[in-house]
């Protein structure tokens, strides 16, 4: 049975303990983001759209969850890191956050480099020279459409997802 990330911030805690230190420092990105438990409501407004899906900590969780099986969980963190990125205002932070990026998920030398196109790396090889909280932008855009034509109808059908549905459709409705 695989480990729902969002089910209990308990479970996060414990993983963390037995990881050591220099993991997660090496990780960047934690097992998952904290959220509350999905909703019944929440659920099944992730098979409406794939955006509706990546607005939720606890869909793009699930979503991650999914991608690890298909180890393509790369994808989801590069458009992770993508989203901080552009968070940042600090020209120093902005820099390092981008350099980060570019180590975990451009570098063909890369275990999570992920697929894009030469005319994206040029792009971003450009972007590289001054970066900026956009220099990732078109590549994050072809990571988002490769997840959403690819991975998205695959996560639809998959037992992680059909498993969080039944369970919450079995839950009695609390008062």
């Amino acid at each position: 049975c695989l480990l729902f990330c969002s089910l209990t911030v308990r479970n996060q805690e414990e993983e963390r303990a037995r990881r050591t230190s220099h993991e997660l420092q090496a990780e960047g990105i934690p097992n998952c983001e904290e959220s509350p438990a999905p909703t019944l409501e929440e659920v099944n407004a992730w098979a409406q759209s794939f955006d509706k899906l990546m607005l939720t900590p606890a869909g793009r969780n699930a979503f991650r969850e999914f991608l690890r099986t298909e180890f393509s969980e790369e994808n989801m963190l590069f458009w992770m890191a993508c989203e901080e990125l552009k968070q940042e205002s600090n020209k120093n932070a902005i820099e390092e956050k981008a350099r980060l990026i570019y180590e975990d998920y451009i570098s063909i030398l890369s275990p999570k480099e992920v697929s894009l196109d030469s005319r994206v790396r040029e792009v971003i090889n450009r972007n590289m020279l001054e970066p900026s909280q956009h220099t990732f932008d078109d590549a994050q855009l072809q990571i988002y459409t490769l997840m959403h034509r690819d991975s998205y109808p695959r996560f639809m059908n998959s037992a992680i997802y059909k498993d969080l549905l039944q369970s919450l459709s079995e839950k009695p409705i609390e008062a």
